[in-house]
């Protein structure tokens, strides 16, 4: 058990009903056998998402701890909630965003294209360090290009990474285990 528990809110994205492969899945239990408080929320609808929705478990499922250190792990659509949250966003300590999809393939998939609706890629108050990988089909222009650079965001490129899921060999991914154990390690592939 560590000596400095930590609360984690692991979000997923579209069509992710947390399947034991998944890294998410994974990290929840690692993170819960450390000793770490761990919010790992089915969301609402994953095959048809309906912002409004989302945003409502977020309030739901994000109040801050009373004490310890809050941190959120975004994957895929669940980044695009985070940063379409705003004020509703809650105060975490730090955020690691994973392999958000670009705006233009947001829209273009109608389940999920009012999550594209206004968002504001200008704003650099967003809190987070950004991870993705190339040839990420959901994000073809690389998240670094749409989202780190305009959003000022720390970042870490992860070759050969993809989507940064179970379909990407993503299962177990010991580098996120130790970014969230200590905030200054660097997240690198799985593999």
């Amino acid at each position: 058990m560590t000596t400095t528990p930590k609360t984690f809110l692991i979000l997923h994205g579209f069509q992710n009903h947390r399947p034991a492969g998944h890294w998410q899945h994974w990290l929840a239990g690692e993170l819960r056998g450390r000793g770490h408080e761990v919010r790992y929320p089915q969301l609402p609808e994953p095959d048809a998402p309906v912002l409004a929705d989302w945003l409502d478990a977020l309030d739901a499922h994000g109040g801050r701890p009373a004490k310890g250190e809050f941190v959120v792990l975004a994957h895929s659509l669940s980044v695009l909630l985070w940063l379409r949250a705003g004020d509703r966003r809650p105060g975490a300590d730090r955020a690691l965003l994973v392999a958000p999809p670009s705006p233009a393939v947001t829209a273009s998939i109608p389940e999920i294209a009012a999550f594209a609706d206004g968002l504001d890629l200008t704003r650099k108050d967003v809190p987070g360090r950004l991870v993705y990988g190339d040839g990420d089909p959901y994000c073809p222009e690389g998240a670094g290009t749409v989202y780190g650079a305009p959003l000022g965001l720390d970042t870490d490129f992860v070759p050969g990474g993809e989507h940064l899921n179970p379909d990407s060999g993503y299962g177990p991914w010991p580098a996120v285990l130790e970014w969230c154990e200590n905030p200054e390690a660097r997240v690198t592939g799985a593999r």
